[in-house]
Order: structure tokens, then C-alpha cells, then sequence
């Protein structure tokens, strides 16, 4: 090669004209969501389920998975007696023949999978000290393989279609690895990974992959976090900045935003002036905030070296005002998170 930096340089502006093509292009295409098949994973509570009901609202075929049988039929009661289709499917998508018995299930009930939204979440909240293999295996299974799952077993179909809508929710988690949620942010580095790889290889088959980074969303799940170690102090002080108004976004928003993003086309978004701060901290100056970090990680509660346990949110008894976190108990009730 004669000239390398010229061919560079003309590389990078033809990808420069290709990137504002495809922005052009999907302003003005947006997808229409009345009789999509949606299929949303972690949709009995939470964003899942907050995303069903505007889906719903769009006149989308919307599919609700879960593991816990009556949580999903806790959440489908809701929706009895409008003129919304909603099926909920009970489904451990950590198991892949469970994925695959699911898929089967939709096809014969509504027809293919034309839009796959992964939302199934775990949080592990506690010291790196007080968390063990088994922490994080849990949290790779439910963040990396069950949307590796799901997306292989729709992919087929959408390849022959030639067209077809993947949503990867992740986290703010998965670019910045925040104190006390060691598992939850290493396996949604490995989401985002995955994700930001199927968008590319993809692409030529017309199957758009959003990846998206929500920071705090107020969705009313600390709850039902896995605590450990102080488990009183993590779970308070967890559930506290889940209920600044700075620092959490509400889940309606939060899904308007992540429903917007999936219509247009766009390949990543992140959720929130507070998670966008951070992201452009860390990119410009990642030392310093890993030193932020730091600072962050002496705050928070000693580990508990006789204490593995792991207790769900509401099992703990935490010393924080019910008026500060009112509006997270509230989003609980509303968004089933709530026995």
C-alpha cells in the first residue's frame, strides 16, 4: 500500500457518510408497532412490565416471560378485559431448551418473533468479599446466556425475513463497574459485548440491535435485589440512591426513551444525564473516575466476614426515611415488585 494514511483517511469518510446515511434513513422510518410480535423477558415486573403496557398501548402482540409463574399471573391480571394481546409464557431463559420450548409456543400462538426486548435482570448487591463463584455464574447465566439464547433462537427467522428488532437492555453497569455490584457489572460488560457484536454482524441482514444504558431507574426492584454482607447498610443505602430524584429516572420515561430508540433504528442510547456524565468521565479521564470510584467503595459498608448469606431486599430492616424513598415504594406497588 502506497499511500496508508490516505487510505485511512478516505476509510474513515466513507464510514463517516455510510453512519449518516443509516441516521438519515431511520428518522424517517420509523417502525410501525400494531400486530408486532414483542417478546419481553423479565416482563412480569419492573421495566419489563412497564414496557408491555405501552407496548400494549401501541397495539403490539406482546409476549411477557418469566420464571416465577405467579408473578406472571399477577401481571397479566392487569391487562384482562382491555383490547390489548398480551400472553405471558412461563420461561427460565437461563435454560435453553426452556427458550427453545417458548419460541415454539409463540409461533404456534402468534407467528414469528419481530421484536426481542432482553430485560431479565439479577442484582447481587454487597462486597466483593462476601460474594462467591456461584454470585457471579448466576448473574453471567440470567445478564449473558439467557439473551444469548433468545437471540439465536430468533434470529433464524428474522435472517430469512430480512428484517427484525433486538433490544438489549444493559446498564450504565456495563461501562462503568460500580462498587458492591461486582457480578451484575461484569456480566453486563459481557451484555454489552455481545450486543454491540451482534449489531454489526447483523447488519446485513436488515436486523437492527439496540444496546441500551440506563443508569438508576425508578422501577420499585431494590426489593428484590440479592443483598449480602451489612445487609441492613447495602440495602439502604442501594434503595436510597435508587430514590434521588437526581439520580433515578422514572420507569415510564425510562421505557418511552428505550421504546423511541428501538422504532428509529438507533444502535446504542444511554438513559440519563447522570449515567451520560459518567460515560463521557470515563471516557475522557478513566483514572480519575476509578478514583471517584474509590472514594465511592470507602463509603459503603465493611464486608461481613461471617456472613455469606444472601437475603432479598424486603427481608432486610434498613434505617432510611420512608419519605425519602417513598417514590421507589410507590414504583413497586405500581410495577409489581410487590408478593
Amino acid at each position: 500500500m502506497k499511500n496508508p494514511t490516505k487510505f485511512l483517511r478516505n476509510a474513515f469518510y466513507v464510514s463517516m457518510g455510510v453512519y449518516a446515511a443509516r441516521l438519515i434513513k431511520n428518522a424517517f422510518t420509523k417502525i410501525n408497532l400494531a400486530n408486532k410480535v414483542v417478546l419481553i423477558t423479565g416482563g412480569s415486573r419492573g421495566l419489563g412490565l412497564v414496557l408491555a403496557r405501552q407496548l400494549a398501548e401501541a397495539r403490539a402482540k406482546v409476549v411477557i416471560c418469566a420464571a416465577n409463574e405467579e408473578e406472571l399471573a399477577h401481571a397479566t391480571q392487569e391487562f384482562a378485559g382491555r383490547n390489548q394481546m398480551v400472553l405471558a409464557v412461563t420461561c427460565d431463559i437461563t435454560n435453553k431448551s426452556q427458550v427453545e420450548k417458548m419460541m415454539g409456543e409463540i409461533s404456534q400462538k402468534l407467528g414469528t418473533v419481530d421484536i426481542l426486548i432482553n430485560n431479565a435482570g439479577v442484582i447481587q448487591v454487597g462486597p466483593m468479599e462476601n460474594m462467591t463463584d456461584q454470585d457471579y455464574e448466576s448473574a453471567m447465566k440470567v445478564h449473558f446466556f439467557g439473551p444469548l439464547y433468545t437471540m439465536n433462537a430468533v434470529i433464524p427467522a428474522m435472517k430469512k425475513a430480512r428484517q427484525g428488532n433486538i433490544v438489549n437492555i444493559v446498564s450504565i453497569g456495563g461501562k462503568i463497574s460500580v462498587p458492591h455490584l461486582l457480578p451484575y457489572s461484569a456480566s453486563k460488560f459481557a451484555l454489552a459485548g455481545l450486543s454491540e457484536g451482534f449489531t454489526t454482524e447483523l447488519a446485513p441482514y436488515q436486523i437492527k440491535v439496540t444496546t441500551v444504558y440506563p443508569g438508576l431507574t425508578r422501577t420499585g426492584s431494590p426489593r428484590n435485589v440479592n443483598v449480602k454482607g451489612q445487609q441492613d447498610k447495602e440495602f439502604a443505602w442501594f434503595k436510597t440512591a435508587d430514590s434521588l430524584p437526581l439520580l433515578a429516572m422514572g420507569a415510564e420515561t425510562a421505557a418511552k426513551k428505550i421504546i423511541a430508540a428501538m422504532r428509529t433504528g438507533k444502535t446504542t442510547i444511554t438513559l440519563g444525564f447522570p449515567a451520560k456524565l459518567g460515560e463521557l468521565m470515563h471516557a475522557i479521564a478513566p483514572g480519575l473516575t476509578l478514583s471517584v470510584l474509590d472514594l465511592v467503595n470507602r463509603l459503603l459498608p465493611e464486608p461481613d466476614p461471617n456472613n455469606n448469606k444472601s437475603v432479598k431486599g424486603y427481608e432486610t430492616d434498613p434505617d432510611i426515611s420512608l419519605t425519602l424513598t417513598k417514590k421507589t415504594d410507590q414504583a413497586a406497588l405500581s410495577n409489581n415488585e410487590v408478593d
